[in-house]
């Protein structure tokens, strides 16, 4: 019989654990996983990559949903264990989830420092840690503008070039003289500080902060030398502290964090301990390279459980290598000068560049590389191995700065067992071999391959680098394929399904070669987008392969409930709609209705069982809050109320929610229609925005109102409301046929240019042919609520049972 294996946490090092022990193993253990957070294993290092606008939630998923089931992982999100019984090998969970284990794993991670100041505990005091954080400090910058972070390490960093992406005014407050001293020296800090000051950041530093100040919101920083910043958010990123609360209650023995031995075993038998909640020689690790490392000495142990052929884990050497808001950084090992140290320095002021070597007894114990760290991978290789310089000058120890190498490739001059991704241990002959035996030709299909590039992702240049030096082609030229799955493109994938008439997900994957059986999180909702696209009359949705929140109609919350969203045609509604809500908020006890910026009403916290059931009391049609598809019109009062207005925006509005309701599109699709140029319903930062004038109606196309904050182009001026209904109707299929899944308007308008968009739209037989065709996807558009409501099956299928979801 299989053992029974409990991984506490449901974080980056315990599901690496997870990865190398099914890797040696994978039908030893029956695993159970229970996480605290209500979403799959996420990569935490990209988060300020989602608050900067450059990523998206599902994108930095690193194992879906699907990966857990095809693994046979059982899997509590949102559930953490509360309590340990060691004796009788049994974990309790929060919501009373009880299972019994041979073999237990504690990944609980660390928790954000909180500075123990008066009023850090009002309303806009934040952390930065985790999904949730991030998503607050996105909802908080569209309704105030001065944030200040308090903390200027790497976090703090990231944390403020997010909020000045999102449009706030921030200043960083920290203790010490100079930015990142714990990664950086003096030197390099205050060329950090020169260059974010250059990008609008702003610092306080040799700040001591004194309290928070504030009624129920913060609305400022009081500093000991009496001085005072204003400010309506706080984001706390002074540091992180070992999450050993359940831990000590169990009984294990801790100090900082839970003690281990070189097998990552605490003191309690057969439970383990790994990641930032495990102590290791005196050592706390918050890097994710370490932990890696911990997770696959954790995995040969407890595959082989023999404590005296294998080495363990025996410690790392610390380093990072990042990019703060665009500046490259490296640094490892002691990279401050001492009594017994000799540095080797190189300072351009002209490109920004700056590298540190430090020298002890003839060897490199340290080094820190601002602005250029293609040296960083032998640097790290001569610390690691301790290699002898006594008889190298400054150019071979910095190869980078010698000119007559210039030219020649940084990867070609790399030893095979030189590290190119050190997040996960993965070395230059890895990626070759990979490459090599297995036929790879994309980043992505090395990433899936060995893992390089799956965390920071710092090392994908050099991986895409080495595949070029291997291949002979140039990888950075090469086709994006549609996901790790295949090296298709998303082109390719739509083309095959035309060309080949494919009929179904499977089909296609099938038919295809993709390389895993079922596909993945991104793959498969983009296919079923395909496939539908192609055939929008005889293709049924499979619902198995759309985002979670498409599925069950309605928006997943951060607490596992959901959010619904009722129609309101151009954000008109009646005393009897408004009867209707109130009176489903009293009989579910609804947490909180929230007017929407799409002028609509908001129902949050509500179970996903009770969902049919609201709906039906509703008794109003959905409002695709959640879809990929025709959201939402927004609208002004336009002439019959507004003394500026001088079209009918209202009319118009409805007759265009109205015709496109529930039209599924390669992404949300927001519209509005403002009857003058004074733009009430904010027409200039839609996907599509109508805006009247005297006379004649202004079309806007590709704006974005969100973090990308993007103005809409004008992309015609018409007449009548038929010429307004015709242009949308092009523009729509047109877009639905040519971007690619999950690009937005303002991005496909972008990457092929609004000039050809014109070109196409203005051939008249094509533009026809395309009103034609998005005719015919209207046809088959119903109502999912009350789809729902008509089938038994689909209720018993989709509300009352757990099911395995795709993550959006």
């Amino acid at each position: 019989m299989k053992q029974k294996l409990i991984l506490i946490g449901n974080g980056m090092a315990g599901i690496r654990t997870l990865e190398e022990i099914l890797k040696k193993e994978p039908n030893k253990f029956e695993i159970t996983v229970f996480g605290e957070e209500p979403h799959p294993n996420y990569n935490r290092i990209l988060l300020s990559s989602v608050l900067q606008g450059d990523a998206s939630i599902d994108s930095i998923v690193l194992n879906s949903y699907e990966w857990y089931e095809s693994n046979h992982i059982e899997l509590f999100t949102g559930d953490p264990v509360v309590k340990v019984d060691s004796k009788k090998q049994v974990v309790l969970s929060q919501s009373g989830v009880s299972r019994s284990y041979d073999k237990l794993i504690f990944a609980t991670g660390s928790n954000p420092f909180m500075l123990p100041l008066p009023g850090a505990d009002k309303e806009g005091v934040i952390a930065f840690r985790n999904i949730k954080d991030c998503e607050t400090m996105i909802d908080t910058a569209k309704h105030y503008k001065k944030a200040a972070v308090i903390g200027g390490g790497l976090l703090g960093l990231e944390a403020a070039r997010g909020l000045l992406n999102l449009n706030m005014e921030v200043e960083v407050i920290h203790i010490a003289d100079y930015l990142m001293e714990r990664q950086l020296d003096d030197q390099a800090g205050k060329m950090l500080k020169e260059e974010l000051e250059a990008q609008g950041m702003k610092f306080r530093l040799n700040a001591h902060t004194e309290r928070i100040t504030g009624k129920k919101r913060v609305d400022g920083v009081l500093f000991k030398d009496g001085s005072k910043l204003d400010a309506d958010l706080v984001v706390m990123a002074v540091g992180i502290k070992p999450n050993v609360a359940l831990a000590k209650e169990t009984g294990l023995d801790t100090n900082r964090a839970i003690l281990v031995n070189n097998y990552m075993e605490t003191s309690i038998p057969s439970v383990y301990a790994v990641g930032e909640c495990a102590e290791h020689n005196g050592t706390v690790y918050g890097l994710v390279a370490p932990l890696y490392e911990q997770g696959k000495a954790l995995a040969e142990h407890i595959c082989s459980e023999e404590t005296l052929s294998e080495p363990g884990y025996q410690g790392s050497i610390i380093y990072t290598q990042l990019k703060v808001s665009g500046v490259d950084v490296f640094s490892a090992g002691r990279f401050q000068d001492g009594e017994k140290t000799k540095s080797i320095r190189v300072h351009d002021e002209f490109e920004g560049i700056f590298k540190k070597v430090v020298v002890e007894g003839n060897k490199v114990i340290g080094a820190v590389l601002f602005g250029d760290t293609s040296d960083s991978p032998r640097l790290l290789t001569m610390m690691r191995t301790g290699q002898d310089i006594s008889n190298m000058n400054k150019v071979a120890i910095l190869p980078s700065e010698n000119e007559s190498d210039e030219k020649e490739s940084v990867v070609v001059a790399m030893a095979d067992s030189e590290t190119i991704c050190g997040c996960n241990g993965v070395s230059k002959g890895d990626i070759v071999a990979a490459i090599q035996d297995q036929g790879l030709s994309t980043v992505e299909q090395v990433k899936a391959c060995t893992n390089a590039s799956r965390s920071c992702g710092g090392c994908k240049p050099l991986v895409a680098e080495l595949l070029a030096v291997t291949t002979g082609e140039d990888a950075s030229s090469q086709k994006e394929p549609i996901c790790g799955c295949t090296d298709l493109s998303h082109e390719e994938v739509a083309s095959e399904i035309r060309d080949k008439g494919l009929s179904y997900v499977r089909e296609v994957m099938n038919v295809l070669g993709w390389s895993t059986e079922n596909g993945c999180s991104k793959c498969r909702p983009a296919v079923n987008y395909y496939l539908g696209l192609n055939n929008p009359i005889e293709y049924e949705d499979d619902s198995t392969s759309k985002f979670v929140n498409e599925r069950l109609h309605a928006n997943i919350q951060n607490d596992g409930t959901f959010s619904v969203v009722p129609r309101m045609y151009g954000g008109v509604t009646d005393p009897e709609q408004l009867r209707k809500i109130a009176d489903v908020a009293d009989k579910y006890k609804v947490p909180l209705l929230k007017v929407t910026g799409g002028q609509r009403i908001d129902l949050l916290g509500i179970a996903k069982e009770d969902l049919p059931n609201v709906w039906n009391d509703l008794g109003m049609r959905s409002g695709y809050a959640y879809g990929k598809s025709i959201r939402t019109v927004k609208t002004c009062v336009g002439e019959n109320f507004c003394r500026f207005g001088t079209q009918d925006s209202i009319g118009l509005g409805i007759q265009i929610e109205k015709k496109y309701e529930g039209l599924s599109t390669p992404h949300k699709v927001k519209m509005a229609v403002s009857a003058c140029p004074r733009n009430c319903a904010e027409s200039g930062i839609k996907d599509i925005g109508i805006v009247g004038v005297e006379g004649a109606w202004e079309v806007y196309v590709g704006g974005n109102g969100g973090v990308d904050l993007r103005g809409a182009e004008l992309f015609s001026k018409v007449e009548t409301s038929q010429e307004v209904l015709d242009i949308i109707s092009a523009f729509l299929q047109f877009y639905r046929e040519d971007a690619r899944y999950l690009e937005r308007t303002s991005h496909w308008v972008e990457r092929v240019g609004l000039t050809h968009i014109k070109k196409v739209l203005s051939d008249d037989e094509t533009k026809a042919q395309l009103i034609e065709r998005v005719e015919l996807a209207l046809t088959k558009q119903n109502d999912p609520w009350s789809s729902v409501l008509e089938s038994k099956d689909k209720q018993q299928e989709l509300y009352e049972k757990k099911e395995v979801e795709v993550t959006n």
